[in-house]
């Protein structure tokens, strides 16, 4: 029995570190693909080295471009590789490029596939990584959601078969990371930052970053916040890269490059609050008990809302405040591995 996995940006880096060890305790043989969607050492390389995740077995050396265009190249490459290695199953994170690209080269050679974090929806086909969602549960043998919401959206969607409530890896994750950036971490020190005294924000989604107008709106609200407490932002290259080509500035934002796991981790955790268009970093924001705001116009994690956790930026107030029982007790990773170990011997 073989499996082979594919990953190649920051979330599915993390996603990967609990379930490549669940895996291996479950002895259940991986081969890693990195698509390079993630190119920047400081988006990739420190977080297999700060994890431990095993080296990939091969990296595609894919970024840039257009969707159509990187998504292309991904599945040309891949196939490749699964005709080399002929896996039973094929197993993609989330949402990007990476994940799609993955399933469709699978699906296309009959290969079973088995998606981690199923069903979500923010129910914006706009977005790039809603279509790449769909599309990849769609394909998908075996549907690992982290919560209730994600079921139900997938039962409206006509798919019941090979779905899996596990709970959220990226929970399983951020357990293993805190304990070990309180030991290691000293992100807070080297920019002068107390517990509970700063923001911290990311901003990198194209609805974001591909327009003047976008992203002038996005700081303009990062700038008032940081009026009150600093706004510490982890740059992201795209986001960059956006802002000197529309002639934009960062004033009064406290920069750095983009961080590894653990010193994201240790920053969140003594965050006040957290201003973020990203998935992922929604739910690490209730992970650590700190109260998040969504820089879009709507969200997949609606939990996290409804439970006062977050709320989106156009939203006057948080709803109040309860725990999300969906995300499980940190044992999500070891779930995946015995479906996946039991519908093999099946």
């Amino acid at each position: 029995m073989k499996l082979v996995s594919v990953v190649g940006a920051r979330p599915q880096f993390i996603k990967a570190a609990a379930v490549s060890r669940a895996l291996a305790a479950a002895g259940i043989p991986e081969v890693m693909i990195h698509t390079g969607q993630h190119f920047d050492p400081g988006m990739s390389d420190v977080f297999f080295d700060e994890l431990g995740i095993p080296q990939p077995a091969c990296n595609l050396g894919i970024s840039g471009g257009g969707h159509g265009a990187m998504t292309g190249q991904m599945l040309e490459k891949i196939e490749a590789v699964l005709l080399s290695e002929q896996p039973d199953w094929m197993l993609v994170y989330g949402d990007t490029n990476s994940t799609l690209a993955g399933a469709l080269a699978a699906a296309k050679l009959h290969i079973p596939v088995a998606h981690v974090e199923a069903g979500l929806r923010s129910f914006n086909r706009r977005m790039p990584e809603e279509i790449n969602r769909v599309m990849t549960d769609h394909l998908s043998a075996l549907l690992f959601v982290p919560t209730r919401s994600a079921t139900v959206n997938l039962t409206a969607e006509g798919i019941t078969r090979g779905v899996h409530h596990v709970g959220d890896v990226m929970f399983d994750a951020a357990l293993d990371a805190r304990a070990r950036a309180a030991t290691v971490s000293t992100i807070r020190q080297r920019l002068g930052l107390s517990e509970g005294g700063y923001h911290v924000a990311t901003v990198h989604r194209a609805e974001n970053t591909d327009t003047p107008e976008a992203l002038t709106a996005v700081l303009q609200y990062l700038k008032a916040m940081a009026a009150g407490l600093p706004v510490v932002l982890p740059l992201h290259p795209r986001t960059r890269q956006a802002a000197e080509r529309f002639g934009l500035d960062f004033e009064d934002l406290t920069l750095c490059e983009p961080l590894g796991y653990l010193d994201m981790t240790w920053l969140v955790a003594g965050a006040c609050s957290v201003l973020t268009d990203s998935g992922g970093l929604q739910k690490e924001a209730y992970f650590h008990r700190r109260p998040c705001v969504t820089l879009r116009t709507e969200t997949e994690w609606v939990e996290t809302i409804e439970q006062g956790w977050n709320r989106l930026w156009s939203q006057p107030d948080y709803a109040p405040r309860g725990e999300i029982a969906d995300y499980g007790t940190g044992d999500a990773s070891a779930k995946i591995a015995a479906v996946i170990a039991g519908a093999t011997r099946a």
